[in-house]
């Protein structure tokens, strides 16, 4: 769930409630890139929500450290070259409430960070990226545990440069966001990553921009994010032909254990 345009608590909490059809344990909603006054204006939204709903379990925050020429949907001219005292000026006041970061690991200054990340106890995933397979490889070795919406705003896999796609799915302990609603990963694809990852490191995602709006949200032609919520994925998943148990595991158990939260 991303919040879009000048949010608030009450905004979220209404995005939350209509996420909550399915009943999920926790919903996290994300601050994607803009100024870091903007981003600090919506974490301490969320922060808001969080106080008020024990449905809001933290913050996921997609950027500003990423690579301007991947940048998907998101805005590059907020992109910012990792470094630790620009992320301590985003963060400074709400560490405890972030809980997933999503940062490119091949750009100078990412591993610092992602290694500063990992020390505070924040998930690290890689997305909006040109990394190459040994990039990612470089940052699974500073801490990065997950893929950001695996194949979007990534380099595309090939069979002489795997990329960041090609690692995440090799890699046993990498956990990989799925969006499943059919439109930003093909059927074969998604049949594919749940056969490649096993039962228990995918993490199905909404990247629902806009609340339900039925169908993902285009702009020129070009994705821009996700519709659906994760109960409305389902049959479109099990017309995929996933099963409902391994649905069942990475719309909630799986998250729960990539969080922590659950063993």
């Amino acid at each position: 769930m991303r919040p879009s345009g000048a949010v608030n608590a009450r905004t979220i909490l209404k995005l939350a409630k209509l996420h909550n059809t399915s009943n999920p344990t926790l919903i996290f909603p994300t601050v994607y890139t803009s100024s870091i006054e903007d981003m600090r204006a919506a974490m301490a939204a969320c922060l808001e929500a969080m106080q008020a709903s024990d449905l809001i379990g933290g913050i996921n925050l997609e950027g500003p450290f990423l690579n301007p020429s991947r940048c998907g949907a998101l805005s590059q001219k907020h992109f910012l070259a990792p470094s630790l005292s620009a992320f301590k000026k985003l963060v400074s006041g709400f560490e405890d409430a972030i809980k997933i970061i999503t940062i490119a690991p091949e750009l100078p200054g990412a591993l610092k960070l992602i290694e500063r990340c990992a020390s505070m106890g924040i998930r690290v995933t890689m997305g909006h990226s040109d990394a190459t397979y040994k990039g990612a490889l470089a940052g699974k070795k500073a801490g990065a545990t997950g893929a950001t919406h695996l194949f979007n705003a990534m380099r595309p896999f090939h069979h002489r440069e795997p990329g960041l796609a090609g690692f995440a799915l090799l890699d046993e302990d990498i956990y990989v966001e799925l969006i499943g609603d059919g439109a930003h990963v093909s059927p074969e694809a998604v049949r594919m990553v749940f056969k490649m990852k096993g039962p228990n490191r995918v993490l199905l995602v909404s990247d629902s921009v806009k609340g339900k709006t039925g169908k993902p949200v285009m702009k020129n032609g070009k994705l821009m994010g996700g519709g659906l919520t994760l109960s409305e994925c389902v049959p479109l998943l099990i017309k995929m032909g996933i099963g409902p148990e391994e649905i069942r595991k990475a719309a909630h158990d799986n998250p729960l254990r990539y969080l922590g939260i659950r063993s």
